[in-house]
C-alpha cells in the first residue's frame, strides 16, 4: 500500500493511505505488490469502486451493503460487482450507485485512525457465483500471528504496467508488539499484514479492499509506509458500530 511516485520514493517516513490520487504525472492506480493474477471471479465478494478519476477497493458484505475504508470517500462513488477486468463490458458485472455514505464518526484523516466506511447501495446486488457476500469476524479477538491470508486489488502490476485485472497475493499476520515499533500510533482499530522476507503488500488503488483469513474479512486496506508491513483496519473492533449502521 505504499504510494510509487517520486514523493513516495524520496520521503520513505511519510505514512501514504493507499489509494490513487490524481497527479500532474497521472494517476497510479494501484498494485499488488509480488502478486499474480486471480482466477476470475474467485473473489467474488470484491467490489471496485470508481471515485471521480480515481478507484478504491471495497467488498460486498450484505446484498446492499458495501464495506471500504473511509479514506476513499473524496466524491461520488459508483460500484462495480462481479468484475475480474474492469476495462471490459462483462456480462458478470453489477452496477450500483451509493444511496448513503456511513464513513466512521471518529474517522482521523491525518492519523487514519477509525479508516473504515460502509456503503448503502442504491438497490441489492443480485447474488450469484460472480456475486457474493463474505463473512465478518463473529468475535472482537486477535488473530494469531502469522496467520496467512489473502489480499487483492486492481491496477499497476509494477510502475509501468497497467492492468484492469484482479490481482491477488499472500499476506501473514504481523504480531502487535513488533507492529508498533513500524507504527507507534498503532492502536486497537487496527492489524498489520505483510511479509518480512518478500515484498508483497497491498497498494495505492487497492485501498479499502479486505484482508481474509480463513475465508473471513478480517481487515480494511488502510495505510503504509514504502515497505510492508501494511496497515488494516481491524474489522473485529468495529462490530458493534457495523451492525448499530445496517440495522438502523
Amino acid at each position: 500500500m505504499t504510494l510509487k511516485s517520486k514523493e513516495g520514493r524520496e520521503k520513505k517516513e511519510k505514512i501514504h493511505p493507499a489509494f490513487s490520487f490524481p497527479s500532474s504525472e497521472g494517476a497510479l492506480r494501484g498494485q499488488i505488490i509480488g502478486g499474480h493474477e486471480a482466477k476470475p471471479h474467485s473473489h467474488p465478494y470484491m467490489a471496485y469502486l470508481k471515485v471521480g478519476q480515481s478507484a478504491c477497493g471495497g467488498f460486498l458484505v450484505a446484498p446492499d451493503w458495501v464495506m471500504t475504508a473511509a479514506h476513499c470517500l473524496s466524491g461520488n462513488i459508483t460500484v462495480i460487482l462481479g468484475a475480474h477486468d474492469v476495462y471490459e463490458p462483462e456480462q458478470s458485472q453489477q452496477v450500483r450507485g451509493v444511496l448513503r455514505y456511513y464513513p466512521h464518526p471518529a474517522y482521523n484523516p491525518d492519523t487514519m485512525v477509525n479508516d473504515i466506511m460502509l456503503l448503502k447501495l442504491t438497490a441489492k446486488a443480485k447474488l450469484n457465483k460472480y456475486v457474493h457476500t463474505i463473512s465478518l469476524p463473529k468475535t472482537s479477538s486477535d488473530l494469531p500471528t502469522g496467520t496467512p491470508c489473502t489480499i487483492a486489488g486492481w491496477g499497476l502490476i509494477d510502475e509501468d504496467q497497467i492492468t484492469g485485472k484482479l490481482f491477488e497475493t499472500q499476506v501473514n499476520i504481523y504480531s502487535r508488539r513488533k507492529c508498533v515499533l513500524f507504527y507507534p500510533h498503532l492502536d486497537s482499530g487496527m492489524v498489520c499484514a505483510g511479509s518480512f522476507h518478500q515484498l508483497k503488500d497491498s497498494s495505492q488503488g487497492d485501498s479499502g479492499g479486505p484482508l481474509v483469513c480463513n475465508k473471513v474479512a478480517q481487515g480494511v486496506v488502510s495505510f503504509g509506509y514504502d515497505s510492508p508491513p501494511g496497515v488494516y483496519a481491524r474489522i473485529a473492533n468495529y462490530l458493534p458500530w457495523i451492525k448499530k449502521v445496517m440495522k438502523n
